[in-house]
């Protein structure tokens, strides 16, 4: 276990996630296909999430990619996750990347699982930059970003446009280590 809170706790994902996940994608489907499409194509049937698990644990023990799951603590249902990707070391940044089971939304439960994993980034990822780019309709994204300090840099023009919607722009929040 890595992180907890309130009765939840934040895992690294792991080869046993893979029913679950499939369970979780696929049960919010509607929500999900317009943010993360790729995320809910590749986790359609339970075949496709073990491939992509395994994928997600190679990435993550190589440092490429992170990808956590959010559980409730006593019954370990998944009932999120969270991606830290597009990581440039170099420029010792990464950006946030998260979503959120339907029968969950509105309790707060991303923005504190984006506030222990801005700390687990910054201090033993050694991150210095942090960012989420959210689309201006997606309300609920803005304000995990807004709880936890992130700040509107610029809209990107040219960006991920969600499945159904015209061109749009999208904002990007940074945190930056104090």
């Amino acid at each position: 276990m890595l992180l907890t809170f309130d009765g939840f706790e934040i895992n690294p994902i792991h080869k046993g996630d893979a029913w679950k996940l499939c369970g979780f994608m696929v049960t919010n489907a509607d929500r999900f296909k317009r943010y993360f499409p790729a995320t809910l194509k590749e986790n359609l049937n339970p075949t496709l999430s073990t491939f992509f698990v395994e994928q997600k644990t190679k990435q993550f023990s190589k440092k490429e990619e992170f990808l956590f799951t959010l559980k409730h603590s006593e019954i370990q249902k998944l009932i999120g996750i969270v991606y830290i990707k597009e990581l440039d070391w170099s420029l010792k940044q990464g950006e946030f990347a998260y979503c959120i089971d339907y029968n969950f939304k509105g309790k707060n439960l991303i923005s504190k699982a984006i506030k222990a994993l801005s700390d687990y980034a910054l201090n033993t990822l050694e991150l210095e930059t942090l960012q989420i780019i959210a689309h201006k309709d997606n309300l609920s994204s803005i304000n995990v970003a807004l709880n936890n300090g992130f700040v509107w840099q610029r809209t990107l023009e040219k960006e991920f446009t969600p499945i159904g919607k015209q061109a749009l722009d999208m904002e990007l929040y940074e945190l930056y280590k104090q």
